[in-house]
């Protein structure tokens, strides 16, 4: 090999070399990029450990240049201090503030968001529940819709007749009838936003989170729009208000006038409706029932004969019933009794046929059941005939059918 040849090699190992070197300290370089920004992730997460917890509030009013008036959601209204680098255009009464913790200044203005006990009173995945489900209300199923279907569905039809749509509806009868049931079809009938709640959920222990509750949940339901309201068993805080009472009453009332003012004070409802169920109407205020906000009372009675027919042939729909099974001499044999009760004997008499191990239910089976289901009621009963003349022969004691 030539002197020329021998230099060429080893200046070309060098420059691999410095090329070798110069590609490590690009990884190096970039292995300390990556280490600097995990040492700055975990000072901020220690730092986010050791920093103090910051107190949510409300504010309330703003003084003047420096304080404020806040609601603290430990309970009392505080004073406080605001601090330099907020803006105050963003400072109105309604926000959400995060005060120090010492609760003497406001550090920080938190984004508006919603009460996550009222954002979970929408109903995401619709009940399967129809009409069709609905036994023996076929007259309360026409008030219902005339009130709430067609307002949302043809407002044009209502602003030409030159008519303001109802606003609510309450439906009230004895347990049992039916009322969520048809407020639940209700539901799975309409493309609205629906929103269902308990009444006895806006009884809060502070004094104004109940009021505050139901404004929120108006409020839901206007951006929400169309939408509809059910607010079942509302007898839970619109008992007729009294003079004299306890500071939790005193509470449940204020709530109660939240409510009224929401379903007709200054604010439209607009596309909201509201569905009210109640089985002590005796008890509510009149305030409540006066035209403006429940403009249409819906009975929800006992079903009758065709009703009881009717529910039946619904909950037996599905059941493999004997070839002996009289759906009209059940109906006569349940009077009185309740579309809850007809629901509990179909699933009785399935429990006996069951006993029996039989795959089909017979009419034996379901007499059982009513006798078991309604045994605090009457006499029980051997059999269909023995009802139909015990309870269908006229004064002379013949049979009247």
């Amino acid at each position: 090999m030539s002197i020329s040849e021998d230099r060429n090699r080893r200046y070309q190992d060098i420059m691999d070399y410095v090329r070798y070197l110069e590609q490590r300290i690009q990884e190096l370089e970039a292995e300390v990029s990556l280490l600097r920004k995990e040492i700055k992730y975990y000072k901020q997460e220690i730092d986010k450990l050791m920093a103090p917890p910051l107190i949510e509030g409300i504010l309330l009013e703003v003084l003047d240049d420096e304080r404020a008036v806040v609601k603290s959601s430990s309970g009392p209204n505080l004073i406080v201090y605001v601090s330099n680098n907020l803006d105050r255009s963003k400072l109105l009464p309604g926000a959400y503030v995060a005060l120090n913790q010492r609760g003497s200044a406001i550090v920080e203005i938190l984004p508006m968001r919603e009460d996550p006990a009222v954002r979970a009173m929408e109903i995401i995945e619709r009940p399967k529940i129809r009409y069709s489900d609905v036994g023996g209300l076929s007259n309360q199923i026409q008030e219902l819709r005339e009130v709430i279907e067609i307002p949302l569905k043809m407002p044009d039809v209502i602003r030409d007749l030159g008519i303001e749509p109802p606003k609510g509806v309450l439906l009230y009868g004895p347990p049992g009838c039916g009322k969520t049931l048809l407020a639940k079809a209700v539901a799975g009938e309409s493309n609205a936003t629906f929103i269902r709640l308990v009444a006895s959920e806006l009884a809060q222990k502070f004094v104004g989170e109940g009021a505050r509750m139901v404004r929120e949940l108006f409020s839901l339901a206007r951006r929400k729009a169309p939408s509809i309201v059910l607010i079942d068993e509302i007898d839970a805080i619109a008992a007729r208000r009294l003079e004299v009472g306890t500071s939790g009453e005193r509470e449940i009332h204020r709530t109660l006038t939240q409510l009224l003012a929401e379903l007709d004070g200054f604010d439209a409802l607009d596309n909201v409706k509201v569905i009210a169920t109640t089985n002590r109407i005796d008890i509510l205020d009149p305030a409540l029932l006066r035209p403006g906000r429940f403009d249409r009372l819906i009975e929800i009675p006992l079903p009758d004969l065709k009703g009881r027919i009717e529910i039946f042939e619904i909950h037996t729909k599905k059941m493999k019933l004997g070839v002996d099974v009289n759906i009209r001499e059940l109906a006569m044999m349940t009077e009185g009794a309740t579309g809850a009760d007809i629901k509990s004997i179909c699933t009785e008499a399935g429990f006996y046929a069951l006993r029996s191990e039989r795959r089909y239910v017979t009419q034996d089976d379901f007499i059982k059941a009513i006798n078991k289901v309604l045994k605090n009621r009457f006499r029980p009963y051997t059999n269909a005939s023995e009802y139909i003349v015990r309870n269908n022969t006229d004064k002379n004691n013949q049979l009247v059918i």
